[in-house]
């Protein structure tokens, strides 16, 4: 059994790797070797044979099951003639909705849909909406929506589309996941009507998300105002959209993030607690003569009873991967005790791996998979064999004590070192500080703050809110305590992500490190860590110039690295107060590479899709320069360290790279008429025979300012689209001087500018020159000196869920 399900997870792997599924016809090929193999195993008994067999039919199994589940979500996708249109639906609310300053955000499953008082059958089932405020003389918030209600409401809807970036998330495959398979927005207007026809409908979906906003509500109005009521909400429902960025940023680096949320420790000590309560009332019968032992053992009673609190708090947690195999695990445990055969833990942990692949093939994607699973392998493998149990003595308690001590730190410190390579490799990081900080947080959050989190949440207010209150209480001095922790300067150590033979060496070294004690020189296996510890940020050759055009949606962020220096010109747009091309898109790459300054920063004007991530990027990394037209009393001016404005003529050199800004004028900043996108710096870098031109949102004006003054500075061999290809740029004048052979939009899909403009577009193409859009390559990658080199993230690693 559990060579087939290894083998179905690793078919459900490659499935996920895949940039198209198979087709029919492959399908039947795979499904008549699947059979092949099915009757061999029928045929074969020797186990040397069998578990071969066993593996390769799990393989081929688990492809088919993972492509079949892809293809039925994938068939519910938005016909694209309905993009951008209005469309009248009828449905429910299908989550439990986000409030923001703006407005709200959840999950709509439509019933019904009509375009043009014409009924649609070819909508999908559920769609992810954004209601936001109407914008008019005065802003009006949209009315308040609570799971299971029943509203008509008037939609624009899109199909799912999400940035494309190295060291990204991939928000495409996420949305697939959860089978959203549009997004939009509700209109707002007069003519739109929405109106909600229904409080609640019935469904068990509908009211397990009405308990966890009930609960979710309760808690909220407990604690007012509180900065850590959002961290109480992810310990009882798994909400954890209320907890801050800053609070976030101390739980990461303090490698405690597997706490705060329904984690499978909080669902086993609390399923745990409940069945020893039950245990203990049901052998006293509950103080009843009803002998309830007689009936029903009451190891049996006790079992199903933390089943049945496990699978409760799991549906209260979202179902999310570490619950659900938390939950698989005890209700395995349970069958097993109820039947009367013992389960060995590699089968448990086998069966929950198989239930959760069948049920969400996507769950290989996320780290949280490899971590949940991965630990539990690590413990079986750190423990099997090698733990010696005390017998039962009154008299040996102190003896029980210190041996349970001992072996648990033996424990938490293999957990510590065995999953260094994988941290790594899913973050590119490693928090020094965790083995104390999960000691501290491990008894406050699962056994104190979340059994009275839950507690406090279902008693009634009156008792309830003080409960609440005491445990955001202890949550606030657990954060005092983790924020100076996280602050010390090695609280984390950090890396590249690193390849795969790279991690396979530390795999190997962590393993033999790790093995029993008989084997000798387990000390050696440190060298196998010796590739990752010496492993550093990629760089370019000599002469060479690296050119990353993030996708960051619509807006611009450039990173141009030099053999031994690194430049960023703008920093994407803020998506929310909380959110920006900074934090989600740029910073996320530059670790994953391994770099942790800039030599310098442009940002070429005020806009916020090209300045709404600069303080992400400053407040997170040293920065030995900055150049903007920004004013002097912009918060970003006031952050930057040593900024400058940019002046036409700067320059500098960087290992043999040539940087010169070619605008703006140092009279434009004497001038009231001029707009921001006008005083934009222009950028250009020459590495050799090869150039590229930043010319962030300068317009037909100052083109042809360029042109006439210095047009001889012009030519290069990559453009920047001028303002994203908007209609007052990108002049036929300019770009004959310019004569580039590539030129790289930054546009964001289906941008409300409808950036670039068609005719502007095709005066690109009629020219000849080669045009990348990053809403459909994702991020861009060149190499400039001796040629030009090209790379479109969503061509280099295709997957089939990208352009659904």
């Amino acid at each position: 059994m559990r060579s087939l399900i290894a083998g179905f997870a690793l078919g459900v792997c490659l499935l996920q790797m895949q940039g198209s599924l198979p087709g029919y016809g492959n399908s039947l090929l795979l499904a008549a070797a699947l059979l092949c193999f099915v009757l061999a195993l029928l045929r074969v008994r020797q186990p040397m044979l069998r578990l071969p067999l066993l593996a390769c039919s799990g393989a081929l199994a688990g492809f088919l099951w993972a492509a079949l589940f892809a293809q039925a979500y994938l068939s519910d996708d938005l016909p694209r003639e309905l993009e951008g249109q209005d469309l009248a639906v009828v449905g429910t609310v299908d989550s439990l909705p986000f409030g923001f300053d703006q407005g709200q955000r959840f999950n709509f499953a439509i019933e019904s849909a009509e375009w043009n008082g014409r009924p649609v059958s070819q909508v999908p089932q559920r769609v992810a909406l954004s209601w936001y405020a109407h914008q008019g003389e005065d802003e009006v918030l949209p009315p308040s929506v609570q799971p299971g209600e029943r509203w008509r409401l008037k939609l624009k809807l899109q199909r799912p589309h999400g940035t494309a970036n190295i060291g990204g998330f991939d928000y495409e495959v996420w949305l697939l996941e959860q089978h959203l398979r549009a997004t939009g927005t509700v209109r707002t207007d007069a003519a739109a009507q929405n109106l909600r026809l229904a409080p609640f409908v019935w469904s068990a979906h509908n009211l397990v998300q009405s308990l966890r906003a009930g609960m979710r509500d309760r808690i909220l109005a407990a604690l007012p105002g509180e900065r850590y009521a959002g961290m109480v909400v992810a310990l009882v429902i798994g909400d954890e959209r209320g907890v801050g960025q800053s609070d976030w940023k101390v739980v990461n680096r303090s490698g405690i993030g597997h706490l705060v949320a329904i984690s499978g420790l909080h669902i086993t000590l609390i399923a745990g607690m409940f069945a020893r309560l039950v245990h203990w009332l049901w052998s006293r019968s509950f103080f009843t003569r009803a002998q309830l032992p007689l009936l029903l053992p009451s190891r049996k009673a006790a079992a199903l009873a933390g089943v049945t609190l496990g699978f409760i708090y799991v549906l209260l947690a979202g179902f999310g991967i570490p619950a659900q195999r938390t939950l698989y695990m005890l209700v395995v445990v349970a069958l097993a005790l109820w039947s009367g055969r013992i389960a060995s833990v590699t089968h448990i942990a086998a069966l929950a791996l198989g239930a959760v692949l069948l049920l969400d093939p996507w769950a290989v994607l996320w780290p949280g998979f490899w971590l949940s699973f991965g630990c539990v392998a690590l413990i079986l493998y750190v423990t099997a064999g090698r733990i010696h149990r005390i017998e039962h003595d009154p008299g040996k308690r102190r003896e029980r004590f210190f041996a349970w001590c001992k072996a648990e730190g033996r424990t938490q410190l293999a957990l510590s070192l065995g999953l260094v390579p994988l941290t790594v490799l899913l973050f590119g990081e490693i928090s020094v500080i965790s083995p104390i900080a999960n000691a501290i947080a491990i008894p406050v959050l699962s056994m104190v703050v979340t059994p009275m989190a839950l507690v406090g949440s279902v008693l009634p207010s009156v008792i309830g809110a003080p409960i609440l209150q005491l445990a955001h209480g202890l949550i606030a001095l657990l954060m005092q305590l983790l924020a100076w922790l996280s602050g010390l300067p090695a609280a984390v150590w950090a890396a590249p992500v690193p390849p795969p033979w790279i991690f396979a060496c530390a795999m190997l070294g962590t393993l033999w490190l790790l093995a029993p004690r008989g084997l000798p020189l387990r000390i050696l296996g440190m060298l196998g860590w010796l590739p990752l510890l010496l492993n550093g940020a990629s760089q370019p050759p000599d002469g060479k110039v690296w050119v990353t055009a993030f996708d960051v949606g619509q807006g611009m962020g450039v990173l141009i690295e030099t053999p031994h220096h690194r430049l960023l010109y703008d920093t994407g747009p803020a998506y929310s107060p909380e959110s920006d091309g900074g934090n989600r898109v740029i910073l996320p790459y530059l670790h994953a590479r391994g770099i942790y300054r800039l030599d310098g920063l442009v940002i070429s004007h005020n806009d916020n899709d090209h300045s709404g991530g600069a303080l992400s990027i400053i407040h997170e990394l040293p920065i030995s320069w900055t150049l903007s037209s920004l004013a002097f009393d912009s918060p970003i001016v006031q952050a930057a360290p040593q900024h400058k404005r940019c002046v036409a003529g700067q320059h500098w050199e960087w290992d043999g790279v040539s940087f010169d800004i070619l605008q703006p004028s140092a009279s434009s900043y004497e001038s009231t008429k001029y707009k921001p996108n006008a005083r934009s710096c222009t950028l250009k870098v020459t590495a050799g025979e090869q150039s590229m031109l930043l010319a962030g949102d300068i317009e037909a004006m100052q083109e042809a300012e360029l042109v006439n003054v210095i047009p001889d500075k012009l030519k290069a061999t990559v453009l920047l689209a001028p303002h994203h290809g908007s209609g007052t740029s990108s002049t036929l004048p300019f770009l004959q001087a310019v004569q580039p052979q590539v030129a790289i939009f930054q546009v964001g899909y289906r941008n409300r500018f409808h950036h670039p403009k068609a005719e502007v577009y095709e005066r690109y193409g009629a020219l000849g020159i080669t045009r990348l859009r990053s809403d459909e390559s994702g991020a861009v990658k060149l190499q400039l000196g001796g040629g030009v080199a090209v790379e479109e993230f969503r061509r280099a690693v295709p997957r089939y869920w990208f352009g659904r």
